[in-house]
């Protein structure tokens, strides 16, 4: 029988790094059977205490944090083991190595990833100019991307761009639509970072399915049509060979696998 355990996850802030730490981790274990419980901005040992008492409520629980503050972890680990729940601290380990290495002390400060600084800054008018620019939108002002997403319908334009965005970089994505020609001035651009996107043609055919039916539209029409689809594609790629823009596919590939790419096709480029 495969046993079920109750993850808990807790931080002293948005619990957004762990998420992604268990992610990673989940992953490396198949059938990995679970429940996760958040607990997010835990700074009191009243909150310990609660998290415990739900701890103690379910089966097999086991307890992932990012905690900085150390009388918290203390608390928290010293009652973990007292009552006998497995506890691991992800930055236990790499904060004390840190300090080795830079001859200093952490400062110890919950959410100190999330301070209002340059870089916080630079990533939020990234995104509002990747929104503005979604979906061929704003075609005037394209040039100021750092980077340009080309593809057919349902390539994962829109969500590795916002991705991107979310990294910092200012991206754009442009649909290919059958009989409409994109700019010279965007293919022949040599200065920017341009990428185009294709999907294998019986995956399109399904993604594009649903995204008729979430509409309530018509399902039979040339949009859904495996024949026309691959006239897409070959198109797309055609355009792409004879403009030298590198093509990604994206039918195995994650939103983040993607961007990963892409990120790295945009560093070789401007190195």
């Amino acid at each position: 029988m495969n046993r079920k355990y109750n993850v808990f996850l807790v931080s002293d802030s948005t619990g957004e790094t762990l998420d992604r730490i268990f992610l990673a981790l989940k992953a490396q274990f198949e059938n990995f059977n679970n429940s996760l419980h958040h607990f997010s901005f835990v700074r009191t040992d009243a909150q310990i205490t609660t998290l415990l008492e739900k701890c103690n409520k379910v089966e097999n629980p086991i307890v992932l944090y990012t905690l900085v503050e150390s009388s918290i972890t203390s608390f928290l680990t010293q009652e973990t083991e007292r009552y006998k729940i497995p506890c691991f601290g992800v930055l236990d380990y790499l904060i004390p190595k840190f300090e080795t290495v830079l001859n200093r002390k952490a400062n110890r400060k919950p959410s100190g990833q999330h301070i209002l600084n340059k870089e916080y800054y630079r990533k939020i008018a990234a995104m509002q100019f990747s929104i503005e620019h979604d979906d061929g939108q704003k075609l005037e002002t394209i040039l100021e991307s750092d980077i340009i997403i080309l593809g057919i319908s349902r390539t994962s334009k829109t969500p590795t761009t916002i991705y991107l965005a979310n990294r910092g970089y200012k991206a754009a994505n442009i649909p290919m639509i059958p009989n409409q020609r994109i700019s010279e001035d965007v293919l022949k651009n040599k200065k920017k970072t341009i990428v185009g996107l294709i999907a294998d043609p019986e995956r399109l055919v399904d993604i594009r399915k649903n995204r008729l039916n979430t509409l309530s539209e018509e399902k039979h029409t040339s949009y859904v049509d495996l024949d026309k689809i691959k006239e897409e594609l070959e198109e797309s790629k055609k355009i792409f060979k004879l403009n030298n823009i590198p093509i990604i596919d994206v039918t195995r590939k994650s939103v983040e696998e993607t961007a990963a790419s892409i990120i790295k096709i945009h560093e070789i480029k401007n190195s």
